[in-house]
């Protein structure tokens, strides 16, 4: 764990104050809810069991909270107000894991769990030590407290392993695709796959987008061909298409023969291109405009939500056919050009002609020094005649630049500051 992020004990946490945004004070931390995990996986804290009013207990997602030490909590001020019931799969820090008996693994020792500290860790807070009381306390017998890491003890977890799919859907539904994907690369394979065919198409799809390539490939396969086809169609068609290259050849031609027709001919031509080349990195759905379409008409093309900030920083300028491969590209229009126009203004009129495309064979290399040199967050890509065959995005660049397996390796893991007293 980074050095800089702090150390919350639980125990400390309640009796907290939990403020809104504007100072407004919401109530007060009764509990810490965590999912315990099999060892050495580290428990995933996913709340707070915070009393307003009369003795009224709700939830509050960490996802709703920004900051917390152990003089107040702050969140976004957005909170569900239905009373906090507690789930088979989910565990009370104060109320069930604090006072209880674990034992050392290196010793064997019985020791008696004091406190519970959490740091955060890559947008997730996980349990990281206990501070536990060793030996027995008595007439000339003395105990000693100390801080050991989550992964030096033992009969705490041993029968937590099966957590509810319906418990995990839930906990998962506001978190982003990314921290949904590390935590089904947590989980053993068996629930992993139920707890994908949980999501709908376009959230699996999402979360696939954001695994490693050995994870994804595990759960496509798992999937029935029909369902593995739908969420082909709705990734991100450069996404697909890297999945895609990774199956068995059986596997890979089974599903095109499922996908939409326009959209199976979109990935069979990415297919074609090297991986780490322009082609084998563009997506074929950019932001495709006529010449005399409108300033107005373009933002209103950005304004598409499931476009990424990158897809939606420029428009591209081209003749008809506007489905790529399109007619000859003759420029770019910036995003930030388009909001200073007004909305009559025909895009030919504000579109950047310098901007030099790449080739679909260009290598990593030349296509991280383009988007260095024009300071870009997405670079057309064309054919010899100039037709505009997709866009390369910053996001797939930098995964290229990373290297193939960089979201399954591990991080380091360094202890950070400790706010225990």
């Amino acid at each position: 764990m980074s050095s800089s992020a702090p150390r919350v004990y639980a125990g400390r946490l309640a009796k907290t104050a939990v403020f809104a945004p504007n100072g407004d004070q919401l109530g007060v931390v009764r509990d810490v809810v965590c999912l315990l995990r099999q060892p050495p996986e580290r428990p995933r804290v996913i709340g707070l069991v915070v009393e307003v009013g009369a003795r009224r207990r709700i939830f509050v997602p960490m996802t709703r909270v920004t900051d917390m030490d152990a003089g107040q909590v702050v969140t976004t001020g957005m909170v569900n107000l239905r009373r906090f019931e507690q789930r088979e799969s989910e565990t009370l820090v104060v109320g069930e894991l604090i006072d209880s008996t674990v034992t050392l693994s290196e010793t064997g020792e019985s020791v008696k769990v004091l406190d519970v500290g959490m740091q955060l860790h890559n947008r997730d807070w996980l349990i990281s030590r206990l501070h536990v009381r060793t030996g027995k306390s008595g007439f000339r017998r003395r105990s000693e407290t100390r801080s050991v890491p989550w992964e030096d003890i033992t009969g705490i977890a041993d029968d937590q392993g099966d957590q509810a799919v319906d418990t995990l859907l839930e906990s998962v539904a506001e978190m982003h695709p990314a921290d949904v994907a590390a935590l089904l690369s947590d989980l053993p394979a068996k629930r992993r796959i139920e707890v994908a065919r949980g999501l709908t198409d376009d959230r699996l799809a999402d979360v696939l987008e954001e695994m490693g390539d050995n994870r994804r490939i595990e759960v496509l396969n798992r999937l029935d061909s029909e369902r593995a086809a739908d969420i082909l169609e709705q990734m991100d068609p450069d996404d697909a298409a890297d999945l895609l290259g990774d199956l068995s050849p059986e596997r890979a031609a089974a599903l095109l023969e499922l996908v939409e027709p326009d959209e199976a001919e979109d990935l069979r031509r990415l297919l074609v291109y090297e991986d780490a080349s322009a082609g084998g990195m563009m997506t074929t759905e950019p932001i495709v405009l006529p010449p005399d379409a409108t300033v107005a008409q373009a933002l209103a093309a950005v304004r598409n939500p499931d476009l990424s900030p990158s897809l939606a920083a420029q428009v591209y300028v081209v003749r008809p056919p506007l489905e790529t491969p399109t007619g000859k590209l003759l420029g770019v229009a910036h995003f930030q050009r388009l909001l200073r126009e007004p909305p009559s203004t025909l895009v030919s009129s504000v579109m950047d002609r310098d901007l030099e495309p790449v080739r679909p064979e260009a290598p990593l290399a030349k296509v991280t020094r383009s988007f260095a040199i024009y300071n870009l967050v997405a670079l057309p890509v064309v054919d010899d005649a100039r037709r505009l065959l997709g866009a390369v995005t910053a996001d797939d660049v930098i995964d290229h630049m990373l290297g193939d397996d960089w979201r399954e390796r591990p991080e380091t893991d360094e202890e950070g500051a400790d706010v225990h007293q």
